[in-house]
C-alpha cells in the first residue's frame, strides 16, 4: 500500500504506516531513477487480461481515519482528478498485490479500483492517454485520485511537473474464452413493481452495473444502456451510496432471478454485474 505525497509539507502518518516513505513529483530525495531507460516512450502500455481479482487488496480498509471500500468486481468506473506519479523511493518495494513496484512500468494505485485490474489515464491538458495495470493502493490525499509509475507520467507528459488533472477510465479485458456459437438467449425475469413513492423494502435483490464519482458518469450509461437494450430500460437506475453513484438493475425476486440477468447482461455488455441485496 502506497501512501505518496505531492511536493509541500508532509502530513503526519498512522502508526501503521509511519515506516513508509513518501513519494511523487521529486517529494523530497524521490524522482526518476539516475539511469532510466533510453526508450521510456517506447514502453508500451499494459494490455488488458483477464486475471481472478486478489481477496487480501480488495477488502475494506482505513488510512488516516478514512474507510475505502474497494470494488469487488470489474465494472465500468470512470473519474476525473487530480494524478501524481511516485518513483524510486519505493522502486522495489512490495506493491499492494505483492508484487514488486517497477517505476518503469505501465502500473498505478488507485484506492478503490480491484487489483488487478486496467484502466485508461488520460491527460485533460494534452490529450495523451495510456493504459495502466492497478496493483497497488493509493493516494490518500483528498487532492489526488491516483498515483502513476513514472514511466505513465513520462509519456502523459507531466513526469517533471509531478501532477495533472486526468481522467480515468476502467478497462474490461475482452475475456479468454469464446464461445462456438452465440449462446441462446436468456428471457430476462420482469422486475418486481416499484413504487415511485419510496424506495424498494430492504432485501430487494440487484445487479449493480458500475460506480462513478459522478452521477453524470452514472447518467450517461444508463442512458446507453436504456437506448441500446430496450430490455432493460424500465428496471436500470442510479442511486446515491456513500460517495459513489451507482448503477442498478432490478429489483428481482430472488437472487437465481438476478444472476440469470446477470448473465445476459455479461455476455451482450462485456461486463460482469454484481448480485447486492438492499
Amino acid at each position: 500500500m502506497r501512501e505518496p505525497a505531492a511536493p509541500g509539507a508532509p502530513e503526519a502518518a498512522p502508526a501503521a504506516a509511519q515506516e513508509r516513505p513518501r513519494g511523487g513529483g521529486y517529494y523530497k530525495d524521490d524522482g526518476p531513477g539516475a539511469n532510466p531507460p533510453a526508450n521510456l516512450a517506447e514502453i508500451p502500455d499494459a494490455v488488458p487480461r483477464a486475471e481472478p481479482l486478489q481477496r487480501g487488496p480488495n477488502r475494506p480498509y482505513v488510512v488516516f481515519g478514512k474507510a475505502y471500500e474497494p470494488m469487488a468486481s470489474l465494472q465500468p468506473f470512470r473519474q476525473r482528478g487530480m494524478a501524481s506519479w511516485y518513483g524510486r523511493r519505493f522502486h522495489g518495494q512490495k506493491t499492494s498485490s505483492g508484487e514488486p513496484y517497477d517505476m518503469y512500468g505501465m502500473t498505478a494505485a488507485h484506492p478503490t479500483l480491484p487489483i488487478p485490474s486496467y484502466a485508461r489515464v488520460t491527460n485533460l491538458a494534452n490529450g495523451r492517454s495510456v493504459v495502466v495495470r492497478i496493483n497497488d493502493r493509493g493516494p490518500f490525499h483528498s487532492d489526488r485520485i491516483i498515483d502513476l509509475s513514472y514511466t505513465a507520467a513520462y509519456k502523459l507528459g507531466y513526469a517533471a511537473a509531478g501532477s495533472a488533472q486526468v481522467e480515468v477510465d476502467s478497462v474490461l479485458p475482452g475475456g479468454t474464452q469464446v464461445a462456438a456459437a452465440p449462446p441462446p438467449p436468456v428471457e430476462a425475469p420482469k422486475p418486481l413493481p416499484v413504487a415511485a413513492s419510496s424506495p424498494p423494502g430492504a432485501g430487494s435483490v440487484y445487479l449493480q452495473l458500475g460506480a462513478f464519482s459522478s452521477r453524470e458518469n452514472a447518467e450517461d450509461l444508463r442512458s446507453r444502456i436504456a437506448r441500446q437494450f430496450s430490455w432493460l430500460a424500465d428496471a436500470v437506475q442510479v442511486l446515491s451510496v456513500g460517495n459513489l453513484w451507482r448503477l442498478h438493475v432490478g429489483p428481482y425476486a430472488s437472487s437465481d432471478a438476478a444472476r440469470a440477468v446477470a448473465a445476459r447482461i455479461e455476455s451482450e455488455l462485456s461486463l460482469k454485474p454484481l448480485v447486492v441485496v438492499r
